[in-house]
């Protein structure tokens, strides 16, 4: 195997340095240079050295820290900015609950056998020899990555439940499928959720919210193994039936999954920033939970149907609730509920008036971000076509034409203009500014000028004034 992907500053000291002659590249660098990914983080297993050992030879290249004295850990920075996390190989014994419940013993002669068995997955088991090129598989990874199989590597992997939302993530990324006695291990564990930090949940469910090609693998994966059990939002989605005209894919879960691959797959969702990505996916996740507790059966048009009235505004709820428990920041729990509330506002035909009370609703979300999340949902209904609907293409272009595609409105008549009409601030400036909002967003007017001719109007007789706010003394002299 090639080693030109590990910068040639590493290369250096791994190869000039005599304490490291057992040093091993392991993990995700290793998988990823397989997989012909971009590698970014480079961690180095280092054997047959005690830590102060290896510590004094680091030194030689860059500062170092030792962050994890403890595990066996240190963190070099090389001169050319690099920075690699250096490690001893460990035995961990689990003696308590929880993620951190573990004895650590730093044991710098365990054979690479040894030390790569306490891995979580056989994918992430590898070691590749930087001097040689040589890679070490000693449970199978490279077979399980050319067959694309998600497989425990020892049962060891019990110790550590976060594993299993691990094995979620790397599910969706990688497009992995589920070795049956993985699934099983990890199903005897899914009561083992509440021994987990918030924090690490959360950041497993962002890796798959913004790092994901197939997400729905990975829901799948949780789903299988019922480490879902604890969002009730995603568990009561499988078996809630769809009216078959409209969704012929099936129920809402098999819906679900769609959405989110088909989201993920959307050029424009891979192009944006992470936080947004993260939060339209986590919107194309939530968007139909509404329907587990509003479908229902009615006769219209001479025929039962499957109609879901007020899913869309129940799963803002619900949204909330799914997001709050993950511990999302605030951004995360301000942007995906006004998407959920409003993904069906394409079904109305757009206008100035209906576009500009849309953007206000979404904010601090975007039309541009609801579309994203319209396209993906219209996209999820096989064997209906994907792409994005003539509906969401005309509410596009009335937002372009009004500049409210990224931004909601702002309001154009402001305090300074009542100032500048010898009003002196005061509360009185509530009733006045928000009728004039109201009116901006009537299209009453659609600039400052136009804004100004309306104020003057409105303030031009007490009875005007009076219609504005009933409580005002009217303009100083």
């Amino acid at each position: 195997m090639t080693t030109d992907f590990v910068p040639a500053s590493l290369r250096e000291a791994l190869r000039r340095t005599p304490e490291l002659s057992q040093a091993y590249l392991v993990g995700g660098c290793v998988r990823d240079a397989l997989l012909g990914r971009p590698v970014k983080d480079f961690d180095v297993e280092v054997h047959g050295v005690d830590y102060a050992s290896l510590a004094r030879a680091l030194s030689r290249w860059g500062r170092v820290d030792l962050v994890g004295k403890a595990f066996g850990v240190a963190k070099v920075m090389l001169p050319d900015g690099g920075q690699h996390d250096f490690s001893l190989p460990r035995r961990d014994s689990k003696v308590a609950p929880g993620h951190r419940g573990f004895d650590v013993t730093v044991d710098p002669h365990l054979t690479v056998e040894e030390a790569s068995a306490r891995r979580d997955f056989t994918i992430n088991s590898m070691l590749l020899d930087p001097r040689t090129g040589e890679l070490i598989d000693p449970h199978g990874g490279l077979r399980d990555l050319h067959d694309r199989r998600l497989r425990h590597t020892s049962a060891a992997f019990v110790e550590d439940p976060l594993r299993v939302l691990r094995g979620m993530q790397f599910a969706a990324r990688f497009r992995l499928s589920p070795d049956p006695a993985t699934v099983a291990l990890c199903r005897s564990m899914a009561g083992l959720q509440s021994e987990l930090p918030v924090e690490r949940v959360r950041e497993e469910w962002w890796k798959w919210a913004t790092l994901s090609v197939a997400p729905s693998r990975g829901l799948a994966f949780a789903m299988e193994t019922g480490w879902l059990h604890v969002h009730p939002e995603l568990t009561g989605m499988p078996g809630v039936e769809q009216d078959p005209d409209w969704h012929p894919e099936g129920d809402v879960w098999t819906h679900t999954l769609r959405v989110v691959d088909a989201m993920a797959g959307q050029p424009g969702w891979q192009a944006m920033d992470e936080r947004t990505r993260g939060i339209l996916m986590l919107a194309a996740l939530l968007h139909d939970s509404g329907k587990a507790t509003t479908t229902r059966r009615e006769w219209r048009d001479g025929r039962e149907r499957v109609i879901s009235p007020g899913h869309d505004v129940a799963g803002a709820s619900m949204a909330e609730s799914f997001l709050a428990r993950l511990g999302m920041p605030n951004e995360v729990k301000e942007r995906v509920p006004p998407m959920v509330a409003n993904h069906m506002a394409h079904l109305s035909e757009p206008s100035a008036r209906t576009v500009r009370r849309l953007a206000l609703r979404l904010a601090p979300a975007t039309i541009e971000e609801l579309c994203q999340l319209m396209t993906a949902d219209a996209s999820g209904r096989p064997p209906r076509p994907a792409g994005e609907p003539e509906a969401v293409r005309a509410l596009r272009a009335m937002a372009a034409a009004l500049a409210l595609e990224s931004a909601a409105p702002r309001p154009i008549v402001l305090g300074r203009h009542l100032v500048a009409r010898g009003w002196p601030p005061g509360p009185r400036f509530k009733g006045i500014l928000e009728k004039a909002f109201h009116a901006q967003l009537e299209g009453k007017f659609e600039d400052e000028p136009g804004g100004l001719r309306w104020l003057d109007a409105e303030l031009g007789g007490h009875e005007g004034l009076g219609s504005l706010d009933e409580s005002s003394e009217g303009p100083r002299p």
